[in-house]
Parts: C-alpha cells; structure tokens; sequence
C-alpha cells in the first residue's frame, strides 16, 4: 500500500473547516438561549399607588334609633249643642287656625227664641219681686202699729225672699240659654292644624260627637324606640338628627324619656319635640323616621374611605412594606366622618397603607408608590 502524502494547502483548508463548524456550534441559538435562562426575571409592580399613614380625628359619638313621627297633643272638638242642625263648615284638613277661630256654625233659630224667653221670664220675676218688696217694707213699718198681725207680716217677708230667689232662677236659666247660643258657634281650643274633619254641613248631631281633631300648636315630636342598655346614655335635651323617609333632616331635643320599658321588646320611648314647622313641611304625623342622638365626641383612629376593601363581608387594608409588596390586612371600621373611616381593629398609628388603587390588589402584589399630588392653587381673580 502506498503512503498519500497530503498537501500543505490541503490541510489548512480542512483545520478552517473544522473551526468554523466549532464556532457555529458555540454561538448557535440554543446556547444562547440557555445562557438567558441563567438570568434572574425582573418583576413588574403590578399598579401604582399611592400611601398615608392612619390620621386621629374627632369624631361625633351617635347613637341611632328609629320611630314615628307623632302629633305632640291631638284635640278633639266636638258638639256641645243638642239636637241643631250644622249650617256651615269654615274649615278642612290641613287648615292652620287660631285659638278661638269659628270653626263651624249650628242653627240658632230655636236658642234665639229660648234666648228670648228667658229674658222675659227675667223682667216677670223682677216685676214680682218689686211688688214683694214694696209689701214686705210696709209690713215692717206697721210691725209695732199691731195693725197687722205677725202672721201676715212673717207671710210678707218670705214672699219678699221667694220673689227675690225667682230672679236668680230666671237669671240662671237665662244664661244656660245664653251658653246655648254660644255653643252654636264651634271654635278652636287652641292654636294649630286640623288634622281630621268629620263635620257636614246639613247633619243634625247630638252632644260630644266629634267634628275634627286638631294638632296643637301645629307642634309634631318623634317617638323614638331606645332599647333598654342604650336608654342610659340618654338624657332630655340631647340633640337628635331626624331624618324622614324622603330624606328630609330636622334637629329636634329630647324633652322626656318614658318611665317604663316595653317587657315584649324591651325597647323604652324617647319623646324628641321637631320645631314647628308649616303644614307644608316635610314632616308629617305618622311617618317613620330614623335619627341619631348626638352623645358628644372622641379621639380615633382615621383611613380614607378609599383605603379600604370589601370583600366576602370583611374590610381589608393593604400594608406597604419596604420591599414595596403590600400585605392584606383584616380591620374593623367604625364611624365615618365625611371621606374617612374610623379603625377600630387590626391597625395601628405607624402603619403606612395603600390609599388609591386598594380595590384592585391582591396579597403580596407589588406595587409602586407614587406621591400624591397636590391640590391645584386657588386661582386669583
């Protein structure tokens, strides 16, 4: 066999292959890639946020309660004439009236007669007495003459006292006539607005029949229901915030707390006096209110409303830790104050929290915090 001797050119050109084969397989994608994987991923913050810390504010203490809206005294006004007919009706529902307003007039055609005879039956019995008293000062001037006999002058002075006491019966049957005519003329008791009318004109009516029904002083008070351990922390002349149904807010005082508890619900009555107000006022007797009886006031502790997130039932707050991931929080909130929220539980002074964006982070995301921007200045004009 024989030796081939390769060629110097021949060999260089074969090495040139070779290193460019081992090139290609050190820089392919594949190593690359895998060099990639090697690298630690960057995270992305998940939002931007922005932080407070928790602030101490006084906040009004409240108690709430509900109740109706009632008439603080209700009049009934009824006949005291018997057996007139009504002529006329003056007033209606919601009618605001005076004390002694003519409300509505009976007939008086039959008391004006009445009337009229007991005056007479007056003059007759004064007539009768003057003659009486005529004959008894001449009975007492012949007493010591014994031209008449004692008798007959003891028979002169009881008619004198007789016709004197007949005067006084027909002054007094007079004036029943006279308080007869008055009661044709039915009048307000008091100052207020008729708040019911039973009254038609043409019905004959006995005495006491109810005719309308008048709230005094046009003055309404709240009954509010106060169960029996908050009902200490009550006392009359606390101020109440009333709020009727259709969003009407009146601020009443507590003028009187019921003595008894009700032993069915145990709830106690706190009678609230509302200002007098017209009869076109929001508030009406029988409507149902809700209220909250101002108790004064105390230090808490403070978020804005929109640090907090309701989930499942619970209140949550996000923590912003150092290494800017936030950790869920479970709180209690409390009373509320304008935008901010009282913490009752789960927080403290020095805990700084996520303010904007808490609605939408989970437990653990990261986050960027962010300053939050200042109010714009107030423009000069």
């Amino acid at each position: 066999m024989k030796n081939i001797a390769l060629k110097p050119m021949t060999l260089a050109i074969a090495i040139a292959c070779v290193c460019s084969l081992a090139g290609i397989a050190l820089y392919s994608p594949a190593s690359t890639a895998a060099s990639d994987k090697d690298k630690p991923a960057v995270q992305k913050p998940a939002l931007s946020v922005t932080a407070a810390k928790p602030q101490t504010a006084s906040l009004p203490i409240k108690l709430s309660a509900n109740g109706n809206v009632a008439a603080w005294q209700e009049a009934v006004i009824g006949s005291e004439s018997n057996g007139l007919r009504l002529t006329d009706v003056k007033v209606n529902v919601g009618d605001v009236v005076r004390a002694g307003q003519v409300l509505a007039v009976f007939s008086n055609d039959t008391v004006n007669a009445d009337v009229a005879q007991a005056r007479a039956s007056v003059l007759e019995a004064e007539a009768n007495a003057a003659e009486a008293a005529a004959n008894a000062q001449r009975a007492r001037s012949l007493q010591t003459s014994g031209a008449i006999s004692a008798q007959q002058i003891s028979q002169y002075l009881t008619a004198e006292q007789t016709a004197n006491a007949r005067i006084a019966l027909a002054k007094a049957q007079l004036s029943t006539q006279q308080l007869r005519l008055k009661y044709t003329q039915v009048t307000a008791p008091d100052s207020g607005v008729i708040s019911s009318r039973s009254a038609t004109v043409g019905s004959v009516v006995g005495a006491g029949t109810e005719l309308f029904r008048l709230i005094r002083q046009s003055r309404l008070e709240w009954r509010a229901e106060v169960t029996a351990t908050e009902l200490v922390n009550i006392k009359p002349g606390m101020a109440a915030q009333v709020k009727a149904a259709n969003g009407s807010v009146l601020t009443g005082k507590v003028r009187m707390i019921a003595p008894t508890v009700d032993p069915q619900t145990r709830n106690a009555l706190v009678y609230v006096d509302l200002p007098t107000s017209s009869a076109s006022a929001p508030f009406k007797a029988g409507m149902y209110a809700s209220g909250e009886f101002e108790m004064g006031s105390s230090n808490a502790l403070t978020v804005p409303q929109q640090a907090i997130a309701v989930r499942d039932g619970f209140s949550y707050v996000f923590r912003l830790n150092a290494d800017q991931r936030v950790s869920q929080l479970k709180i209690e909130p409390g009373r509320r104050l304008a935008e901010r929220i009282e913490v009752l539980k789960g927080l403290t002074a020095d805990t700084t929290i996520v303010v904007s964006g808490a609605g939408f982070l989970n437990d653990g995301d990261l986050v960027r915090n962010v300053a939050t921007p200042a109010a714009p200045a107030a423009v000069k004009k």
